[in-house]
This record gives C-alpha cells, structure tokens and sequence, in this order.
C-alpha cells in the first residue's frame, strides 16, 4: 500500500471509483443526480482539492480529496473496499492536520459508522440543498497527549 499526491493522468481513475462509490452508497439517491455530478467533480473539484491516491503496486484502489482541513472525499474502489485501503487513506490525512471536518449522509450507514470508529464525532445535523437528504457534519481533532518534563 502506498499513498501519494495525485497525477493528472489518474483523474479519470478517480472519478469512476467516486461515481460506482457514489451509486452504491448513496443508492437513496438519484443516479442521474451522480451522472450530473461527473463533469464538475472533474472541471471544480479534484483541480481544487488535495487530492492523494492509495495504491496497491498494480493500480490505484481509492483515494482521498481535501480543502483545507475539509475532507470532501474518501472512495475506495468497490473491489478492495473493507481491505484496510480507506482507513490508511484517513490515518494518513490525519498525520497532515491537527482537526478535520467532512459531512456524510445520514442513511449511509456504513461510512457513518466507518468515521465514528475512526475518531470523529457528530458534530450536528444538516439537510443537503441539492439531494434534499439529511448529512451529519463529523470532525476529528488531534488528541495532544502532555509529555511528562
């Protein structure tokens, strides 16, 4: 497993594990509002996000996007998925910052739950303007442990 910066070349990689992500876990939620999604996740997104990959010596399986302390993506690809690759993506992210926020739908139980085991805390309840569903903003903050003198 290696994680790293993004190139140019892996973008269109990246945005199909976002899209097959996007449909398999937010199924409560139209496909063609994923469809509509592609070309500003490509165009306005990964170029203004921290975008890192995690790879696993054959092809890149996930990767994660970030603004700022705002952690606006994590997808793995589906085939590699409860494999350990998204919590090195998060353990690597959190080396990088001291807090991080990152909002998530309410009825995706599996990445709720897979942040909640991760150290993030439910911060407050939010409804998403554009799928008109329900998403909990979570944060992470650096625990600093006091060195004994």
């Amino acid at each position: 497993m290696e994680v790293r910066v993004s190139k140019k070349v892996e973008i269109d990689k990246m945005l199909d594990i976002w899209y097959e992500g996007s449909l398999i876990a937010h199924d409560f939620i139209d496909k063609d509002y994923w469809k509509s999604q592609r070309n500003e996740m490509k165009e306005k997104y990964f170029p203004k996000s921290e975008n890192y990959v995690i790879y696993n010596k054959k092809e890149v399986v996930g990767f994660i996007s970030m603004v700022d302390n705002y952690l606006a993506a994590l997808f793995i690809d589906s085939k590699y998925q409860g494999k350990g690759y998204g919590k090195e993506l998060l353990n690597f992210i959190k080396e990088k910052r001291k807090n991080i926020q990152l909002k998530v739908y309410k009825k995706n139980d599996e990445a709720v739950n897979f942040y909640l085991r991760n150290g993030f805390v439910k911060k407050e309840e939010l409804l998403d303007e554009q799928t008109a569903e329900d998403e909990f903003l979570m944060e992470w903050k650096r625990v600093l442990i006091p060195r004994n003198i």
